[in-house]
C-alpha cells in the first residue's frame, strides 16, 4: 500500500466574505469615555447585560476596552486599598492595549484570530477609528454561508 504525503497546497483561496458584513456597527454599540465614573460602567454593564465595551476618546479613537473582569478590580481596590469608588474613572480600570481587526479581515482570518486568543469579541478599526465590533458568534453565523 502506497502512502501519499499530505498536500502542501494552500487551501482554495476563494474570496471569503469580510467581517464588515457581520459586525455590529458603532451606532448600535455601548461605548464609554476614559473620564467616566467606573460606577456608570458597572450600572450600564448590568442594565444592558453586556460583558464589556470599548473606550473611545473624543475623536472616536479606540483607547481601551472595559470588561466585567476589569470592573471587579474596583471591589478589591475598595476593600484592600481603601480607594473610594466615587473617585475612580474608566481609565483607572480599562485594558489599554487592545487587539483589533480591520473591516476587510475575512471570516477565515477572523476565525484564526479567535482561535489564537481568549478574546470573545474584537473591535473593528478603520483609519484609527472604531467602526464596529465582531464576536465569535458573528463568525459562526458567517460560516453558515461558506
Amino acid at each position: 500500500m502506497d502512502i501519499e504525503p499530505a498536500s502542501t497546497a494552500i487551501p482554495n483561496e476563494a474570496p471569503y466574505e469580510t467581517i464588515e458584513k457581520y459586525m455590529v456597527p458603532l451606532s448600535k454599540m455601548v461605548i464609554f469615555k476614559p473620564d467616566q465614573p467606573i460606577q456608570d460602567v458597572i450600572s450600564t454593564i448590568i442594565d444592558k447585560k453586556i460583558a464589556g465595551a470599548p473606550v473611545l476618546d473624543d475623536q472616536d479613537h479606540l483607547v481601551g476596552m472595559i470588561s466585567e473582569k476589569d470592573c471587579l478590580r474596583l471591589i478589591v481596590d475598595e476593600a484592600y486599598h481603601n480607594m473610594p469608588a466615587e473617585t475612580r474613572k474608566v481609565s483607572d480600570y480599562m485594558t489599554p492595549k487592545v487587539q483589533s481587526l480591520s473591516p476587510k479581515t475575512n471570516i477565515v482570518e477572523a476565525a484564526v484570530e479567535f482561535l489564537n486568543s481568549p478574546i470573545r469579541r474584537f473591535p473593528v478599526v478603520e483609519n484609527g477609528r472604531l467602526i464596529g465590533q465582531v464576536s465569535r458568534r458573528h463568525i459562526l453565523r458567517a460560516a453558515e454561508n461558506i
